[in-house]
C-alpha cells in the first residue's frame, strides 16, 4: 500500500494494533539528495523544539525536508519503526526530527540510530516518550562516507515490550556552506548591534567628515578557560591568559578534596591567591564545585561518615565555602554530575541535592546556580544524561523551590556531532535559561584540525580544558 509522507501520523495512530506498530518498516527512496541540497542556498536552520508531551504531533520541520512527498511502503516484519535511506552524502550535516508515542509502558527512553554499509551511529537523537501523547525527538548526524543505503531506526530499552509509533518525520541536509551561513546569521542577530557615533568639538558642535578609528579593547561575550595553581607567579602565563580570556574557572583548587583533605583542616590559601590574580585582572570567575556526587572524588574521610555526622560535614562545607567567597563567584556548580552519580543522595536521602541548592542560594543570593553534567551535548548514547532527563531534573529542582538560573554542559568530546549538539541546545533553549559550555576538550587521538572544533554551535560560553 502506497501512502504520502503527510499521512504518516495517521498510519501509526492509536487505531493500529500493537503488533503492527512494532513491526512497521518504512522504505524511503531518496534519490539524488545532493541536488536537493544545492537548490536551497538560503535554507534557514529551524531551531524549533518541544519538551512537553502533546495530544497530537506538530507539523514536520522543513515540511519533512528530503522526506517531503516521498512515497512510502509499509511492510510487516519483526523490527521497530525503520526507514531505508538511499544516497546520503559524506560530510553533509543532517538535522533529524520526529514525534514519538509509545504503548506498553508509561514512559521510556527511545533512541534513533543509523546504520550504513560502513559505519554505525548508535544514537542520532533520543527522547523520553510517553504513552497516550506525542513527544518530540530532535537530533542529527554527519557521515564519514557516502553510503548507497542507510537504515534509520527507533529502539526502546531492550528488556521491555514497547510499541513505538512515529509521526511528522523530517530529515533536512545542510552543506557546510549553508551551516556556516546560518551560524553567521545567528551571530549577527544575537551578538552584534548597529551603533551610531556622534562627534562634537569642545563647544558641543557636531563635526562633519571626521575620520574615526574604533578599536575594541574588551569583549562582552564570555570566553574563558580553566586555570590551576601553576599560574601563580608565572607572569608570562598570566599575561598570555588575560590577553585571551575574560572568564575563568579554577580547575581543582575549590573542590572539597583540595580545600579539606583531612577533616577540620581547611585551607583556602591557594584559592585565595588565585582569586587575587583574577580580581586584579578584571576577569569573571565561576565557582566549581561545591559538591561532587562521584564517589571517586569525594574526600576519603567523608566516605567514612554516616547519618548525622555526614550531614554536619556537608553543612560545614557549604557554609565555610559560601561565607568565605560570598559575591566573589558569579556562578556555582552546586552538585557536580548528579545525573550520573548519587553518593550524597544515597546517604542523605533523595532531597540532598535540593537542600544543597537551597542553602547555596541562601548563602549567596546573587550567584547563578548550575547543574553541571557530561554527555548531555556530546552524545546521546548515555542513558543517564539524555537532554530530556536533564530538563526533567532541572524542573524537579525548580518545583522544590530552588532558584535555578543556568544550564551547565560539560563537553568532553570524541568526534563532535554538530547537528546533534545543535538539536540538544534547541531543546534546552525552550527553558529560557542561559546555556554555558562549562568544560570542553577533544580527544587527543584526533588530529589538530578535528580538535580545533571549528564549527561549535553558537551560544557556548566558558571552557575548561581539563578536569571536571
Amino acid at each position: 500500500m502506497l501512502q504520502r509522507h503527510r499521512e504518516l501520523g495517521d498510519n501509526v495512530d492509536d487505531s493500529m494494533n500493537s503488533s503492527f506498530r512494532r513491526s512497521l518498516l518504512v522504505l524511503f527512496l531518496l534519490m539524488g539528495t545532493s541536488s536537493l541540497v544545492a537548490s536551497h542556498d538560503s535554507l534557514l536552520y529551524d531551531s524549533t523544539a518541544y519538551t512537553k508531551c502533546k495530544g497530537k504531533p506538530e507539523r514536520a520541520l522543513y515540511n519533512g525536508g528530503i522526506l517531503k512527498d516521498i512515497e512510502i511502503t509499509s511492510a510487516s516484519n519483526d523490527s521497530s519503526p525503520s526507514f531505508m535511506l538511499l544516497n546520503l552524502t559524506q560530510g553533509t550535516k543532517y538535522s533529524f526530527s520526529s514525534w514519538v508515542k509509545i504503548d506498553g509502558v508509561d514512559s521510556a527512553l527511545i533512541r534513533a540510530s543509523l546504520t550504513t554499509e560502513n559505519e554505525e551511529l548508535s544514537c542520532i537523537g533520543n527522547v523520553v516518550a510517553r504513552s497516550g501523547c506525542w513527544s518530540f525527538l530532535k537530533g542529527g548526524f554527519t557521515l564519514s562516507s557516502s553510503p548507497s543505503t542507510s537504515t534509520l531506526s527507533f529502539q526502546g530499552p531492550g528488556n521491555r515490550d514497547i510499541s513505538i509509533a512515529v509521526a511528522s518525520v523530517s530529515l533536512q541536509p545542510f552543506t557546510d556552506e549553508q551551516w556556516s551561513r546560518n551560524q553567521q546569521r545567528i551571530i549577527s542577530k544575537v551578538r552584534k548591534r548597529p551603533i551610531t557615533i556622534h562627534v562634537s568639538d569642545g563647544n558641543g558642535e557636531r563635526l562633519q567628515g571626521v575620520d574615526l578609528r574604533v578599536e575594541q579593547i574588551s569583549k562582552e561575550f564570555p570566553f574563558g578557560s580553566a586555570i590551576a595553581k601553576s599560574i601563580l607567579g608565572n607572569i608570562p602565563y598570566q599575561k598570555w591568559f588575560v590577553e585571551r580570556f575574560n572568564t575563568v574557572v579554577f580547575e581543582n583548587e575549590l573542590k572539597w578534596s583540595t580545600t579539606e583533605p583531612e577533616q577540620g583542616k581547611i585551607n583556602y590559601t591557594i584559592a585565595d591567591q588565585m582569586l587575587k590574580f583574577v580580581r586584579e585582572s578584571g576577569v569573571m570567575v565561576r565557582g566549581h564545585n561545591i559538591f561532587w556526587e562521584n564517589p571517586n572524588f569525594v574526600p576519603a574521610w567523608v566516605k567514612n561518615l554516616t547519618g548525622s555526622n555526614l550531614e554536619k560535614a556537608v553543612n560545614a562545607r557549604i557554609t565555610s565555602l559560601m561565607d568565605r567567597y560570598k559575591e566573589e563567584f558569579v556562578h556555582w556548580d552546586v552538585n557536580n554530575e548528579m545525573l550520573h552519580f548519587d553518593f550524597f543522595e544515597q546517604r542523605l536521602g533523595p532531597n540532598a541535592s535540593l537542600d544543597f541548592f537551597k542553602v547555596a542560594h541562601e548563602s549567596d543570593p546573587l550567584a547563578t546556580l548550575f547543574m553541571n553534567e557530561f554527555n548531555v551535548v556530546e552524545t546521546c548514547d548515555d542513558n543517564n544524561s539524555s537532554v530530556d532527563g536533564y530538563i526533567s531534573r532541572l524542573r524537579e529542582l525548580k518545583r522544590g523551590g530552588v532558584s535555578m538560573d543556568g544550564i551547565g554542559l560539560q563537553g568532553h568530546f570524541s568526534t563532535p556531532n554538530l547537528p546533534l549538539m545543535r538539536a540538544v541546545i534547541d531543546k534546552l533553549a525552550t527553558l529560557g535559561l542561559p546555556i554555558w559550555l562549562t568544560e570542553v576538550d577533544i580527544s587527543d587521538k584526533f588530529d589538530m584540525e578535528t580538535q580545533m572544533l571549528p564549527d561549535v554551535p553558537d551560544g557556548y560560553r566558558v571552557s575548561e580544558p581539563s578536569g571536571r
